[in-house]
């Protein structure tokens, strides 16, 4: 599994979680987590290539409930987002 972020600070919490203190907790779960994966590595690229995971965050903060989503297409609201 490849994680691909623009935010570098998250991958150096996941890279070396020591270092994060103040975040133990949810870096002992995020940890748990990537041991149930054959591969795992989490990478930072540029927010200019990552504008649509960008946008769908932001659309996110602004349903009024939890959205929670399993199954192997895309949910058909998506991309009106995009």
């Amino acid at each position: 599994m490849v994680f691909e972020t623009d935010c570098s600070d998250v991958v150096k919490m996941v890279s070396a979680p020591e270092e994060w203190p103040a975040f133990a907790i949810l870096l002992d779960e995020i940890g748990r987590c990537k041991m149930r994966f054959t591969s795992f590595s989490i990478v930072h690229i540029s927010r200019t290539k990552n504008t649509k995971a960008d946008k769908l965050a932001r659309s996110a903060r602004d349903l009024p409930t939890d959205v929670y989503y399993v199954n192997s297409v895309s949910p058909a609201w998506i991309p009106e987002l995009l």
